[in-house]
This record gives structure tokens, C-alpha cells and sequence, in this order.
């Protein structure tokens, strides 16, 4: 049989082994063709879960890990190798077992023109290098580019230079070659054309551009030059330089002459008052002379400066929903909100500004504010926290009272919010607007107990209050069922509901006081018996004023009499009963009645045990709630008492069972014997 399970099972499972394999699912770019560099994603599957797996590009590994179970998956770059089909290879390295798929690797030509740091730009009249090479050719092959550079439009002029590529490496790659624009191309090259030149490389095999503009930079901030270049004009040629803002003219005296090779330079200061936009330059032809297609017209940018601001109280926290106006010779020039982390940001340019925070409407700050370069700043505003104890003195000692709900209101203008104490009787308030009155109405339960005025709170960063809480006295009157006054000694502990409060004390002559802090409480009742407590009653209490609280103690001081009887109800002498709850044990007195009477014992769930005499284990054991003083018979059905003697019910009952049919065959034997008796003859 377990031979059958064992060949049953491996015919189970031996198909689905076979099924996981080693394989390539895909291969992405999905046509199986790419470039030098470019990325390749290999999914698969190996045999060995969790195994470990190669893939080789050719003759080159390319990726070597663990599967996730049975899955591959890896990306890798297409390695330096010629232009041509390539074999790719999945290997489960445990079991040594292949996949193959195949990569065609296609020829990339790559030019491009070198371009300044950003935000530097190239000028009129500059020379530009370009780059070109080649990944992915035929090894030791020279190739040849037809670089062509096509001006902007829509003048769109084309030049040209021929460019030989040294011999390729075994691996298809070829060296970079520069070659200069416009010094070595055809024709009469030049970049005099302000905007984008275009360039190619065998017209259409790789592109790249480059952009001559007429200043050095495309940003610049107030006092720097900027620097203004256009070529192309006629030698001596005047001409007029315009820079415009938002279509207004900026400086209009900017007359210049080109140099003798028809170069135009000038220089335009950034004014210490200029905007932060977009600036336009445009160059012109005063005679109109020269006259370009495209126009020698350029747009740069006064940006300004990226400053991070954080708006914060005195005592250095910060403070959301500050809105704070940057303002430069009484002019307006920025405003914003704080976020959620004090954090302002603003771009504002070199030059002296006012800046002014407002808070809920009113104003909170004024500093000045130097701009240099970008830097942090702080705005530090005239909002102060306020810190509020409410605290009650019981018998000498302060302790804070938590969960006190304070009610805070500002006027004017009005303004409100509610606070709630923790468990040290603290409630904390942040960025309070200073020099206003405030009012606290501290309560408990919805029981104002506590009004207090704040004049003209102080410009500070933390302003402490102290509010005290009423102490009320409580008088705990206990009584028992009867309604007696309980002259035993007994503890009474007092429980504040929401936690943190808690007082205790003794009765005298049946009565405790106790002084607490305004509140709702749990009353509880506690008797002693040897060195342990119990509970004898609780109650709850709302604590506004002196109070008057009586409370009855029905399970104090009870008579608890234990009969046991048997199955008929007579009653068991000489038994032993013990009475527990929890850690007390109580003792009876026996009495001539056969009862088991315990005296002054404290009510509630009682533990009842039963002992026969002469057994160690107990015979039963039950419990009963126990609220007056009374008697509680246990019925003992398994037992008889038969002439002093204690016997079970099942023997008694087999024994009269016994005598019965006993008694049963005699009368039927005498009956039989009277019948079948021989008569006496007639004389």
C-alpha cells in the first residue's frame, strides 16, 4: 500500500515539476532589437525554486541572482558588442539547465552640440563643437558623417562638413571626433542668427541643437551686467538695444555701432528696483541697414531668489496660517500663507525689504529684511502660549485635576475654543494674540466651578495661570440592613470616574469624611475581616457642594445558619461546613439542633464546603448569595440516616428491594402450601 501511495503521488506531481522548466518568457523591447547601452528585461522561469541563475549576453554575464521561487526577472543593459545577432542565455546554474532566445544589436549614431552650464548661453558670433560617434558598428571599419548644421528659421540655412570616424574597436565602438562650427564646415557658416540651430548627422541618423542668443545668461539679478552680443551687421553700423518689461520700455538711450567685424557689444546693468519676470532685448538696425530673418530678439529672466521663511511664536514653535506681506519702499510685492510646518515660500530679488506677518486678522511682526542671495529666514511673531494648571488642594497636598474642560474667549474681537486638561490637570494653548483680555470658565460634568480674567496678557513667549479647583467635604454615613448605624470600623474609598482622583478614609462611629475636588465619584464600602477587605456596597455621586451621603450596608454583620439534611430531610449531625469568600474562611458554632451557625460574617457569593465525618474530601461543595441573615439547607439525597447510622440511598434502596422480594416468595410459598395441603376424608 505505501508503495501504490508513493509511485500515485510522484505520478501527481511529476508532470507539474516538468512543467515549471527553465525558460524565457519575454524579452522586452518585444522585437528582439535594440542599441549599445540600451535596457533589456529577461522574464523566465529555472527548475530550482529560490535557486540561483545566470544570464549571458553572448559570452559576457550579464546578470547573476536568485529567482522568487521559480520566477526570473532581471533588466540589464545591451553590453558593447557589433552590430548583429546575439544569443541570450537563461541558466538554472544548480541544475545546469539552458534557455536561449535571441537580441539583434542595431548601429547608434550619436552627435550632439557642446553647450554652456546652465544658465550660460552661447552668443552671436561663437564657435560650437560638436561630438559625433558610433556604438554598435561593424569592428575595424571606418565610417564617415555628413554633419550638417541648419540655422534658425525662417532663414533655415544649411552647412556642412564631412567627418571621418576612425576605425571602429573589435567591440563596433568608435572614437569621438569634435569638429568646430562654423570654422570647418562648407559654404559661408556663421551664427549671426539669434535662436535654435538644428544639426544631424547623415540627415536623419541622430540629431541635436544648439541656441545662440544675444546675452551670456538667461537669468541674471539686480546689479549684474548683462551681457549683449549680435553678429552680422555692417562694420560701423548703428544700432538701438531695447530692453522691455511687460511691453514698457526699460532703457531706451542704448545706442551702439558695430565693430569693424560687424560685431554689436554693450552691457545693460540690472536697476536695483527691477521686477522679477521676464525681460525682453531686442537689437535693431537704426538705418535698417541689416535686416535679419529672424530678428535679433531674446527674452531672460530676473528671477529672484528661492527664500524659505518660517513664521514662528516667542517661543520659537511654529505657527501656521501667518500671512506675511514683503513690501519694498512702501510697495507690495509679495504675500503668502504659512503652511501647516510655519513654511513660507517667496522669491524675492538683492535689495532691502519691510516684511509684516498678520495673525487672525491682526498684526503680529514688522522686521526688515536684507536680500543677498538665498538664504533661510525667520519671522519671529508677537503670538504667545499660554499654559493653564488646574490644580485642588486635598488635606495639604495640590494635585492637578485632568479632564477639566476650559472654556476660552478673547474680546474683543470675540474668539473662542475649548480646552481640556490632561491626566496632570494641564491644558496647553498655543499663539494667543497678546495685550487682549481673555476669560477661563473652568468645568467638570457641565458644572461651571472657576471664572477667571486675564488682563492684557503679556508679550512673552510662555504666560502660566493656575486655577483652583473647590473642595467640597463628604460626609459617608453607612448603616446594615436594619438600618443601624454600623459602629465598626470600615473603609470608604472614593473614586473619581474619569480617573487620577482617588481619597480614602475610616469610619468613626459610622460615619467618614473625606474632602474632594469637585466631581463625580464612585462611593465604595469596604468591611474588614482579619487582615482582608470586602466589598459591601458602591454607589456614584456628583460633588458640587457639602454632602450628606448615606449608604446601607445590607451584607455587613449577617447570621448565616448551615442545615444539612438527607434524603428524607432529617437532619445530619456532626458534619463539617466551612464557609469561604474569596480570602476569608469562616468558623461556625455548632449547635444541639445539628445546625452550623456563623456569626457576623459579610454577605455576598459564599463558598460552601461539606464534610462527612471520617471523609477528608469534601461530599459537596455549592455556592449561594447570601444578602440577610437565614438559614441555607443542603440537601444531601445520596445519603439516609437509618437508626443513628449514615447510609447511602442506593444501598438502602437495594436492601428494601431485597426484602421486598424476600417477603414477595414467602407469602407466595405459604399461599402454595395451603393450597396443595390434603384434605381430611368425611367420617
Amino acid at each position: 500500500m505505501i508503495i501504490l501511495a508513493t509511485m500515485f503521488t510522484f505520478a501527481i506531481f511529476l508532470p507539474y515539476v516538468r512543467a515549471i522548466g527553465v525558460e524565457i518568457a519575454s524579452i522586452t523591447p518585444t522585437n528582439h532589437r535594440g542599441k549599445v547601452g540600451d535596457p533589456i528585461r529577461i522574464l523566465g522561469t529555472i527548475n530550482n525554486t529560490n535557486g540561483l541563475y545566470q544570464i549571458w549576453f553572448h559570452n559576457e554575464n550579464v546578470t547573476k541572482a536568485n529567482a522568487t521561487g521559480n520566477t526570473v526577472s532581471a533588466t540589464f543593459s545591451v553590453p558593447k558588442f557589433p552590430g548583429g545577432n546575439y544569443t541570450i542565455t537563461l541558466q538554472d546554474v544548480e541544475k545546469d539547465i539552458n534557455a536561449t532566445s535571441w537580441f539583434y544589436i542595431e548601429p547608434a549614431y550619436y552627435i550632439e552640440a557642446k553647450k554652456l552650464p546652465y544658465p550660460r548661453q552661447l552668443q552671436g558670433g561663437s564657435v560650437v563643437e560638436i561630438w559625433v560617434n558610433v556604438t554598435g558598428g561593424q569592428p575595424n571599419t571606418i565610417y564617415f558623417a555628413n554633419v550638417t548644421v541648419k540655422t534658425p528659421p525662417p532663414a533655415n540655412e544649411t552647412y556642412w562638413a564631412l567627418v571621418t570616424l576612425t576605425n571602429t574597436t573589435n567591440t563596433g565602438e568608435g572614437h569621438n571626433v569634435t569638429v568646430v562650427y562654423p570654422t570647418l564646415f562648407n559654404g559661408t557658416p556663421h551664427t549671426n542668427y539669434t535662436g535654435t540651430y538644428t544639426v544631424a548627422f547623415n540627415k536623419t541618423l541622430a540629431t541635436s541643437t544648439f541656441f545662440i542668443g544675444l546675452t551670456n545668461s538667461t537669468e541674471y539679478h539686480r546689479l549684474q551686467l548683462v551681457d549683449i552680443k549680435a553678429a552680422g551687421y555692417k562694420p560701423n553700423e548703428n544700432v538701438t538695444i531695447k530692453v522691455t518689461f511687460q511691453g514698457k520700455i526699460i532703457d531706451p538711450k542704448a545706442s551702439v555701432n558695430a565693430t569693424e567685424g560687424g560685431l554689436i557689444a554693450a552691457h545693460w546693468p540690472v536697476p536695483l528696483n527691477a521686477s522679477i519676470g521676464t525681460y525682453t532685448v531686442n537689437v535693431t538696425s537704426t538705418s535698417n541697414i541689416t535686416r535679419k530673418n529672424p530678428p535679433d530678439i531674446q527674452n531672460f529672466m530676473v528671477p529672484g531668489f528661492d527664500i524659505n521663511v518660517t513664521t514662528m511664536n516667542l517661543a520659537r514653535e511654529t505657527v501656521q496660517n501667518v500671512t506675511i506681506q514683503i513690501f519694498e519702499k512702501e510697495k507690495s510685492v509679495m504675500e503668502a500663507n504659512s503652511t501647516s510646518k510655519g513654511l513660507v515660500q517667496m522669491k524675492l530679488e538683492i535689495g532691502n525689504y519691510t516684511g509684516k506677518a498678520f495673525y487672525k486678522g491682526e498684526k503680529v511682526g514688522e522686521q526688515w529684511i536684507n536680500i543677498t542671495g538665498a538664504v533661510p529666514l525667520d519671522f519671529l511673531c508677537n503670538l504667545t502660549n499660554l499654559k493653564i494648571l488646574v490644580t485642588a488642594v486635598v488635606d495639604g497636598v495640590e494635585i492637578g485635576i485632568p479632564e477639566a474642560k476650559i472654556y476660552l474667549t478673547r474680546t474683543p474681537p470675540l474668539e473662542n475654543q475649548t480646552l481640556t486638561t490632561n491626566i496632570t490637570g494641564t491644558a496647553v494653548v498655543h499663539n494667543l494674540l497678546p495685550n487682549f483680555t481673555y476669560v477661563l470658565n473652568a468645568s467638570r460634568y457641565g458644572v461651571s466651578f472657576n471664572i477667571t480674567s486675564i488682563l492684557q496678557l503679556p508679550a512673552k513667549d510662555w504666560f502660566n495661570i493656575k486655577i483652583i479647583c473647590p473642595i467640597v467635604a463628604l460626609e459617608v454615613y453607612v448603616a446594615d440592613g436594619q438600618n443601624h448605624t454600623i459602629q465598626d470600623e470600615l473603609m470608604v474609598k472614593v473614586q473619581e470616574l474619569m480617573g487620577g482622583l482617588n481619597r480614602q478614609n475610616n469610619t468613626v462611629n459610622g460615619m467618614a469624611l473625606i474632602n474632594c475636588a469637585v466631581g463625580k465619584y464612585r462611593i465604595e464600602v469596604y468591611g474588614k475581616r482579619n487582615s482582608n477587605y470586602v466589598k459591601l456596597n458602591e454607589t456614584t455621586i456628583i460633588l458640587f457642594q457639602k454632602t450628606q451621603l448615606p449608604i446601607v450596608c445590607k451584607l455587613y454583620n449577617l447570621n448565616v445558619s448551615i442545615k444539612v439534611v438527607d434524603y428524607f430531610g432529617q437532619s445530619i449531625p456532626n458534619v463539617n461546613v466551612t464557609l469561604r469568600q474569596e480570602a476569608l474562611q469562616y468558623s461556625p458554632l455548632m449547635e444541639s439542633s445539628g445546625l452550623a451557625t456563623f456569626y457576623n460574617i459579610i454577605g455576598g457569593d459564599l463558598q460552601i464546603t461539606v464534610n462527612l465525618p471520617g471523609h477528608s474530601s469534601p461530599c459537596i461543595v455549592t455556592t449561594s448569595y447570601v444578602d440577610s441573615s437565614r438559614v441555607i439547607e443542603i440537601k444531601l439525597e445520596k445519603y439516609v440516616i437509618l437508626a443513628g447510622f449514615l447510609v447511602e440511598t442506593s444501598y438502602l434502596l437495594t436492601a428494601i428491594i431485597i426484602a421486598a422480594t424476600m417477603l414477595l416468595l414467602l407469602l407466595i410459598e405459604i399461599y402454595r402450601r395451603k393450597r396443595y395441603a390434603p384434605k381430611k376424608s368425611a367420617s
